[in-house]
């Protein structure tokens, strides 16, 4: 399992979610996790994905230093992670060792032009401007475009443009708290590979916020992240496809 940290495009910390990390290592996987280019980067989605991919191939090419399984990597990511797990997800791998069994997506972006869709309209009008994190990692830091001002480019940075009958199977949490990403996000690309007939599970996580970057401010909203009943559904998402 490859883990892809949040950081909203703009940092990747490696180190995030080192509990959840152990659970899943103590339940019998290999665990990585890795830091992607970002906006600070002067880099793109593009760049990213193409991290994400390398990240990939690696077990798959270091499988017997690693006593890894070549044959079954899963992604998970979280918030930005999420994002760019979906990405790998639903677009063309470029070969078989580029390629994941599955995906776990905490309250990733799917539809970049909507992602405060569900937030008062102050809030959703952040994203206007060129300036914005999401509109320079779709157009790349100094293009000086919004995201209004080339909307195929927007597209062709969305997971859900890409959905198809191939895709990976999926779980997905979002938090009913969440006020950075809308939990709208998780629920569109849900629905459109169930559309396209791929497996896909959805929860919403009751009181929790965005993750890790609830702490320290609000506790009761980043708790429930790392609940025992919570991560035991990621192992046996896990187990019933990587092995």
């Amino acid at each position: 399992m490859v883990h892809l940290p949040g950081g909203g495009f703009v940092s990747a910390v490696q180190e995030q979610a080192l509990d959840q990390r152990t659970f899943v290592a103590e339940a019998g996987f290999v665990v990585a996790s890795i830091r992607y280019r970002t906006v600070a980067d002067g880099a793109k989605y593009t760049d990213g994905l193409a991290d994400v991919r390398a990240a990939v191939r690696f077990p798959r090419a270091n499988a017997a230093r690693y006593s890894i399984d070549p044959r079954h990597v899963d992604l998970w990511g979280a918030s930005a992670g999420g994002y760019l797990a979906n990405m790998a997800g639903t677009t063309d791998p470029g070969g078989p060792t580029g390629a994941v069994q599955a995906v776990v997506d905490h309250f990733g972006g799917s539809d970049l032009s909507n992602l405060f869709a569900d937030f008062d309209p102050t809030t959703q009008h952040t994203l206007d401007g060129p300036d914005n994190p999401i509109a320079m990692y779709v157009n790349g830091p100094g293009s000086g475009k919004s995201l209004a001002d080339d909307p195929a480019a927007v597209r062709a940075a969305d997971p859900v443009t890409y959905v198809g009958a191939g895709d990976p199977p999926s779980l997905r949490f979002h938090g009913t708290e969440d006020r950075t990403i809308s939990p709208s996000q998780t629920r569109l690309i849900h629905n459109a590979l169930r559309k396209a007939g791929v497996e896909s599970t959805r929860y919403m996580v009751k009181g929790a916020g965005h993750g890790e970057l609830e702490k320290p401010d609000n506790l009761p909203a980043a708790l429930p992240w790392t609940t025992v009943a919570d991560m035991t559904i990621t192992v046996d998402f896990l187990r019933s496809h990587l092995r």
